[in-house]
């Protein structure tokens, strides 16, 4: 909420609480599959637009910000995960075309996506790499790496006895899953 932008958009499927800054506009998510539901989300906006993903909870504004906002003349930019997605992807000129025919959920959707961008006539910056939370183990290495963040902190809360990060059980599993 605080990287300088003329309109911040969240795009939600669901409803939104008092959790959303009072500076962002919330408008609902369109049905369909991930590559379908970007779309979407570019063909809301007209100008230069940059999407984050939500499960890169070690991305600071200032690091945002420091790689987004560095203007060397590319059209757009994107950021590849370490699993072979992509954590984050901005135009110049929103081109919601450019999500047609890239498999999500891939260990090659970023660089397919990458090239998407190029096919569709951007010049591309990569921005850094960085891993992405879709596991246990992953929320753990990126909370290791942001040791200061709230994410950090809340996964240190939910380890045994508040201490180093280890594994987290449930306090009851259902019989079905036994």
């Amino acid at each position: 909420a605080t990287a300088p932008a003329r309109r911040r958009v969240l795009v939600l499927d669901g409803a939104h609480g008092d959790w959303v800054p009072p500076s962002f506009e919330v408008v609902p998510q369109v049905a369909g599959d991930l590559a379908e539901r970007l779309a979407g989300a570019f063909a809301l906006v007209d100008g230069p637009t940059f999407l984050v993903g939500s499960d890169t909870p070690q991305l600071t504004v200032d690091d945002l910000w420091a790689q987004v906002g560095a203007d060397d003349g590319s059209d757009a930019v994107i950021g590849l995960c370490e699993d072979g997605g992509f954590w984050g992807i901005g135009m110049r000129r929103p081109c919601p075309a450019v999500f047609e025919g890239v498999p999500m959920s891939t260990d090659r959707t970023g660089v397919i996506q990458r090239d998407a961008l190029w096919r569709n006539g951007f010049s591309v910056r990569e921005l850094r790499v960085l891993r992405d939370v879709d596991t246990m183990a992953d929320a753990r290495a990126v909370a290791a790496l942001a040791s200061g963040t709230r994410f950090a902190v809340t996964m240190n809360r939910l380890q045994p006895g508040g201490g180093a990060l280890g594994t987290c059980l449930p306090a009851a599993v259902p019989a079905s899953m036994a």
